[in-house]
């Protein structure tokens, strides 16, 4: 969520023409769960708990958002998440079921590594990674996770990676050639 308001707040033109905002008007979003962890705070009285779940919000069309909950109760947390993750909405451009061209990304401690897939491969990557493409609506592509496995951080990475992420048709127009010129040079 922070590389990518900071990718909103920044005033480069490749920024603005990779992240697009979208509204959460007309769209069926589908929540995952990626995960729940209890927090304790020990005060004079004894063990205070609390609960802080990161959801992933999309439309399985190219539309995908996280956010991050916290409550006193795991169910209040999660609908926190929810609603979080549905103000941080992105559209990730896409390849049929795939992503258009290799990527990586880091945030944190966590770095993600992604590249397209053949239609059938299937989604090839672990648990918090598969839950972003789920949402996105990737079907087959190849990740790797190096570093820290702190599901925040490597969905932080992972959606930083996608928003990254470029089409012919973007790139033709950035370069202001002809689309048979992309792909020939």
């Amino acid at each position: 969520m922070l590389l990518v308001k900071a990718a909103l707040n920044s005033n480069t033109a490749m920024a603005d023409i990779n992240v697009k905002k979208v509204k959460t008007t007309d769209l069926e979003l589908k929540d995952r769960l990626v995960a729940v962890q209890r927090v304790t705070k020990v005060t004079k009285g004894g063990r205070h708990f609390s609960f802080a779940a990161i959801v992933v919000v999309g439309d399985e069309k190219g539309v995908v958002g996280y956010g991050l909950g916290k409550a006193n109760e795991v169910t209040t947390a999660i609908s926190k998440g929810i609603e979080d993750a549905k103000k941080n909405l992105v559209k990730i451009p896409l390849i049929k079921t795939t992503i258009p061209h290799e990527q990586s990304a880091k945030f944190g401690g966590a770095r993600v590594f992604m590249k397209p897939a053949a239609p059938g491969t299937g989604v090839k990557a672990g648990g918090a990674m598969r839950a972003v493409f789920e949402s996105v609506g990737i079907h087959d592509v190849l990740a790797k996770s190096k570093g820290s496995s702190n599901p925040h951080n490597l969905v932080k990475a992972t959606v930083a990676a996608l928003v990254e992420m470029r089409d012919a048709y973007t790139v033709a127009g950035l370069r202001g050639i002809p689309m048979s010129r992309v792909f020939k040079g």
